[in-house]
């Protein structure tokens, strides 16, 4: 129930983070907006390190720069998958990938689901896409190089959850510490090397940061969620994170939530109580 609980936290605010994040987008390049963000998500786990104590063991490095790396690698993935587009149908690819190879993982390394979980586990899976899918009457159909890229996205999404889960539990706050360093790095040398095509435009700065801090928060969630529960549980509730990016642009930008996103919600709730009974 804990772990449940930690990894429902993680999605919301992962879903909080994404839209400020998207909202931040729309007033300067992306870039501009993950230089003020990363920074800001750097500075509260650092904040975190004399709280939840850190051990910078070689597996601790290790485990946590390649999350890093994973992560830097889905945000480029991500952002260029969307803005292929259609936006509706590429997205809850993704977020599928992201929630199915994380339980593919959890199930090799022996995790095993009760008869709850067994409905509840696929019902979620269903849920992720019907939560981050839009209105999809009149949308075109991806190109094979768009499918290919969002394949790509929910890959490197998982591989960063995968990679936090294999750090060791006694490690503290270190594998997330050295990941947001290490992805930093790769975005802060991406906008070096893309400095003259990011424009003048300047970032949402108080937005950005925010955006940083709650996904630092997610981070840490999820990392606690997997330490005391199953992969296979933790990342697919975490993968529910469009449900509240969906509900705030509902509430503050007043967009439609469309009827099988209505469903989506239904369904996630369902399958959360059943995977509360594992």
């Amino acid at each position: 129930m804990i772990a449940l609980l930690l990894a429902l936290g993680s999605s919301l605010a992962y879903g909080c983070a994404d839209f400020l994040g998207g909202l931040g987008a729309r007033k300067a390049h992306v870039l501009r907006t993950v230089m003020v963000a990363a920074p800001a998500s750097l500075a509260v786990e650092l904040l975190l390190w004399p709280v939840l104590g850190a051990s910078f063991g070689t597996a601790a490095l290790g485990w946590g720069a390649a999350s890093g790396v994973a992560s830097a690698a889905a945000f480029a993935l991500l952002y260029r998958t969307l803005a292929i587009g259609p936006m509706n149908v590429l997205s809850p690819v993704t977020a599928l990938v992201s929630a199915a190879l994380p339980v593919g993982v959890g199930l090799l390394q022996g995790e095993h689901l009760t008869a709850a979980g067994l409905v509840g586990l696929p019902l979620a899976l269903v849920a992720v896409v019907l939560v981050s899918a839009g209105h999809g009457g009149g949308s075109a159909r991806p190109s094979r190089t768009a499918l290919l890229l969002a394949f790509g996205a929910g890959a490197a999404i998982a591989l960063q959850l995968i990679f936090l889960h294999q750090a060791p539990s006694g490690s503290g706050v270190a594998p997330l510490i050295t990941g947001r360093a290490v992805s930093s790095a790769v975005t802060l040398a991406a906008a070096g090397l893309m400095r003259h095509r990011l424009g003048s435009d300047r970032p949402a700065y108080a937005m950005a940061a925010a955006a940083g801090v709650l996904d630092s928060l997610a981070n840490l969630l999820f990392l606690l969620a997997a330490r005391s529960g199953d992969l296979t549980v933790v990342a697919v509730v975490t993968a529910l994170y469009p449900a509240g990016t969906v509900l705030l642009a509902r509430g503050v930008l007043a967009e439609r939530i469309h009827r099988g996103q209505l469903v989506g919600l239904g369904t996630a709730a369902v399958a959360v109580s059943l995977l509360a009974l594992t």
